[in-house]
């Protein structure tokens, strides 16, 4: 099983070498837009171009001609280009609105001949004189560092982006690291239930944590685009970099937030010694979401991309359910009455045996139990299987085993 992280390095460039990568970061960012305007004027039968070597095919010698840009970076700029079209074509798939992908940011994608790693520096293929040459600079124990120092870490490639605030550089390298596959199929699993949502908690699970909250999320979303409305009136240069570097550092600040919440969560899994982490079929679920914001669907999303990849690291599996009615049903085994009056907001009262539960933990419950009951009837042993609860586990039986008696 392959592992992949993204180590996050701040980077110290030398005074000679800054304008170098700011020309370098300009001249990239309109290559990208060549291949991407050429992409969405489409091929011969009039669809959007994704392919990597068709856009090349069509630009690269052009923008090669025009801006020696380096070889290197100008495939990074079709690759770029092609990733940004692709993501609007399956938007266009699932009937959604969209328009002509337009690059702002200050990022450069580098593959692995245009940057090169050694201990304690890194080489950047740059406009102008060369290479740049620039030293890693870590905070106190930090995990960045066993990821761009260990041998076990292959290091693959990676973006400079460039935070106008801060005037600081940082690398997002990643990096893989081969493990064997977990038993998926053993018997035994203790599985953690995960419910996500666009409002109140980001996050509930079956053991009972309540993490991140989405309210506070939304809302510096909200400010961040008052903000940027602001700006955007003034119609000024200097307005129009702030816009760049407040979207910089929220982007920064939302990808942090969502570590965050997807780490706990993980944490949580490994805490009461889960095997996997089950969640509700992305799938199945657009509907349920389909009312919120571009920017809620993008974050539910991708904090399920991100505990995806953090369980793997811990040995977890992801596994998914269909998620019809687990906020309707009661997760008491011996009721399971579904009724869409059981649930009012974060209120979850059972119609039937009056069971009473926040919501989203008894939706995370039977996230969790529908898992379970999955594998039993499929013969894979359900019964032998654990739901993690706040003060024990329960297996697709129904007999529940206080955290005391465990083991």
């Amino acid at each position: 099983m392959e592992l992949r992280r993204t180590a996050v390095v701040k980077l110290l460039i030398p005074d000679d070498r800054q304008d170098d990568l700011k020309d370098t970061m300009d001249i990239f960012r309109g290559a990208s837009q060549r291949f991407v305007d050429r992409g969405w004027e489409g091929d011969d039968d009039g669809y959007v171009i994704t392919s990597r070597s068709q856009l090349q095919s069509h630009v690269y010698d052009d923008i090669r001609d025009e801006t020696g840009l380096h070889s290197d970076l100008c495939v990074g700029a079709a690759n770029h280009a092609a990733d940004a079209l692709r993501g609007v074509v399956e938007k266009m798939k699932e009937g959604e609105r969209v328009s002509k992908p337009v690059f702002t940011s200050n990022t450069t994608v580098y593959n692995t001949n245009a940057v090169s790693y050694f201990d304690g520096y890194c080489t950047l293929a740059a406009y102008g004189s060369g290479r740049v040459k620039a030293e890693y600079v870590y905070p106190d124990d930090s995990l960045q560092a066993e990821y761009m120092e260990s041998d076990e870490w292959n290091k693959q490639g990676a973006k400079l982006r460039y935070d106008h605030q801060s005037d600081i550089y940082y690398l997002h390298v990643t990096v893989v690291q081969e493990r064997d596959d977990p038993q998926e199929e053993a018997e035994g699993r203790t599985v953690l239930g995960v419910d996500r949502n666009v409002d109140g908690y980001l996050a509930v699970t079956s053991s009972g944590s309540f993490i991140g909250n989405a309210d506070y999320y939304n809302h510096k979303r909200r400010e961040y685009q008052h903000r940027r409305g602001d700006l955007q009136q003034q119609g000024t240069r200097s307005a129009h970099l702030t816009i760049q570097s407040i979207g910089d550092r929220f982007a920064s600040w939302s990808e942090d937030y969502l570590h965050r919440v997807s780490k706990q969560v993980v944490a949580e899994a490994v805490a009461n010694g889960c095997d996997a982490i089950v969640l509700e079929d992305l799938e199945q679920i657009r509907d349920r979401i389909s009312n919120a914001s571009k920017f809620q669907q993008w974050a539910f999303r991708e904090l399920g991309r991100q505990i995806t990849y953090k369980a793997k690291a811990e040995g977890i599996t992801i596994e998914v359910v269909n998620p019809a009615y687990t906020s309707q049903q009661c997760s008491h085994t011996e009721c399971g009455f579904t009724h869409d009056d059981n649930r009012n907001g974060d209120e979850f009262v059972c119609q039937k045996c009056g069971k009473e539960l926040h919501s989203d933990y008894n939706a995370a419950r039977n996230i969790a139990m529908r898992y379970l009951q999955n594998r039993r009837k499929s013969g894979a042993g359900g019964a032998t299987n654990h739901l993690a609860l706040k003060s024990g586990t329960m297996n697709g039986s129904g007999d529940f085993m206080p955290t005391a008696s465990r083991g």
